[in-house]
């Protein structure tokens, strides 16, 4: 370990020092009544303002008490349920459509879908040199910091980077859409050559293929991949495209747009956000959690061993010890994800095809065990049900993506979620958000250093 990374005994120390004076007493929250996490103790969302982009029901309202329901999710008033099925009916793809749809508010006709894929792959190329100077150079392990790092010095290429205008902040989101497979997949690229001696190998996108496509075309040294790879992998872009104004990173949008910062800087923080394994790296301790279960599980179709393990899991006995069954449960939603139910059809299909029908069956059993065994286990205030992350991980393996591209391939779908959300704080120009903190320091006299002692 280099001097730079070593965390020396003054720093431990130091780190005590930090804790110690830095701890609040668990119990002034509710005292005063903070909602931590800015919900409350149902789990319902503090409201902190209002978005005309996307809508999550969870429940209906029955006599003044709230009911959960099925879950579902609406884009600009359009249920993403019959969305996914319209263009999957006329066998095509959909990200771009959905794109248009949550940055422009309607659903374009034929002609506009059209000029609106030309102008994302007019957009869909980089800087001069931009590869060689900026993602070949240092590259990180962590693809997220590897976004952050080409988002922010995109910044320095762009002449207008601080014009906040919408004309030139819709043209400046539109060609983040644009290039995110680029950066995430080059990014990779170069991680696996530098710290693994892989051989570097860079297509650049082509012409007329879509989103999805040109991840898997870029991705893959063949060049390759199935049409039902590329359907699943659209629909997966569509399912993560936006999710509300209030998760993490959409509201980390708000935030710093709120601010009259500029495009890069905002995009930047969102994927801070995003990066957080409580956020958009769920997926992959799903997948970290099923690899452990299948090491440890003799007999995968014992529901007896499967649920004792579930078990173990809560009771912090198992895996990371966390008291976590992960992709189970949502902060919004109770009976159901739709996102998880509109996936888990297509996944069916991609097992069958890549020959994974026991993981999926194993899925499955999980899927329909942990719900009995929470109920059981916890007390809670709301049902539990798979997530969009319980089987978005699967999805991916199966796909051959590296792990490392888990996590960039939800920000190449959700920079569509914020780039909206962007537009609209700026359209509607509220005020800087900024919500209150209570102090709970005591006052204290400032005491002369020569009089000071260690405490």
């Amino acid at each position: 370990m280099s001097k730079y990374s070593e965390i020396t005994p003054e720093m431990m120390e130091l780190a005590k020092l930090c804790r110690s004076n830095s701890m609040i007493n668990p119990e002034l929250y509710s005292k005063y009544d903070v909602k931590r996490g800015l919900r409350d103790i149902s789990g319902k969302g503090v409201l902190t303002g209002l978005t005309d982009i996307c809508e999550i029901l969870s429940y209906t309202i029955v006599d003044n008490d709230y009911v959960p329901c099925e879950g579902k999710l609406f884009y600009r008033g359009i249920d993403v349920e019959e969305f996914i099925q319209g263009y999957i009916n006329d066998d095509r793809f959909g990200f771009e459509e959905v794109t248009y749809l949550l940055l422009f508010g309607e659903l374009p006709t034929l002609d506009q879908l059209e000029r609106f894929k030309k102008l994302l792959e007019e957009y869909r190329e980089l800087p001069p040199s931009f590869v060689r100077d900026i993602i070949m150079k240092a590259p990180s392990k962590d693809m997220m910091n590897t976004l952050a790092r080409s988002v922010l010095t995109l910044y320095s290429y762009d002449d207008k980077a601080d014009d906040i205008s919408l004309e030139n902040v819709l043209r400046q989101c539109i060609q983040l859409i644009s290039v995110f497979p680029l950066l995430s997949v080059y990014g990779y690229q170069a991680y696996g050559h530098y710290y693994f001696g892989k051989s570097l190998v860079i297509h650049p996108p082509k012409e007329g293929l879509s989103t999805a496509e040109n991840i898997l075309y870029m991705l893959r040294p063949n060049k390759k991949y199935t049409k039902l790879e590329a359907k699943i992998l659209d629909i997966a872009l569509v399912l993560h495209a936006e999710h509300g104004g209030g998760n993490n990173s959409t509201f980390t949008t708000h935030v710093v747009t709120s601010s009259g910062t500029d495009t890069y800087s905002t995009v930047a923080a969102s994927l801070g956000s995003l990066k957080g394994p409580k956020h958009g790296g769920a997926n992959i301790k799903v997948m970290q959690m099923f690899e452990d279960m299948k090491q440890n599980i003799k007999d995968w179709e014992d529901e007896d061993e499967v649920a004792s393990y579930l078990t173990d899991l809560l009771n912090k006995k198992a895996f990371d010890k966390s008291g976590l069954i992960y992709g189970m449960g949502h902060a919004v939603y109770s009976i159901s994800d739709p996102r998880a139910n509109v996936f888990k059809g297509f996944v069916k299909s991609l097992s069958e095809e890549a020959g994974y029908q026991k993981e999926f069956a194993l899925y499955e059993k999980v899927e329909r065990l942990a719900p009995q065994i929470i109920a059981k286990e916890r007390k809670m205030y709301k049902g539990v049900s798979a997530n969009v992350d319980f089987y978005s991980g699967f999805v991916y393996s199966m796909l051959g993506l590296p792990v490392e591209l888990y996590t960039p391939i939800f920000a190449i779908a959700r920079i569509a979620g914020w780039s909206a959300h962007r537009l609209e704080e700026l359209i509607n120009s509220g005020k800087i958000i900024r919500p209150a903190y209570k102090s709970v320091c005591k006052h204290k006299p400032y005491v002369r250093i020569t009089e000071r002692t260690d405490s």
